[in-house]
């Protein structure tokens, strides 16, 4: 799988990117229908401590998947993701399989 990882208001992190590519990798290995991953990290200045937003984007066949979480470390948004896009993934598989 070919992982694209964006950055706006931070600079490049080769430990977050490190971080998601472990992640995703295992859901690769879960799923290996998976084409495409679009990471996107922002800074977002918020009063209540959260504001390290992190989004993902997966291309697989069918319409893409998406997860985004907001907290306050992106290690914390990216397991938030990886977890939300596990639930995608394994309903899309079912759904896969049952046609």
């Amino acid at each position: 799988m070919n992982i694209v990882f964006e950055y706006q208001n931070i600079s490049g992190s080769k430990r977050l990117e490190g971080y998601t590519e472990e992640l995703l990798s295992n859901l690769e290995k879960k799923y290996p229908f998976l084409i495409r991953g679009d990471v996107f990290f922002k800074k977002e200045n918020k009063s209540d401590g959260t504001g390290h937003v992190c989004s993902i984007r997966l291309s697989a066949p069918g319409p893409r998947l998406f997860a985004s979480s907001d907290t306050t470390s992106f290690e914390g948004s990216i397991s938030e993701c990886s977890r939300e896009l596990d639930q995608q993934l394994e309903k899309r598989k079912s759904m896969m399989q049952s046609h």
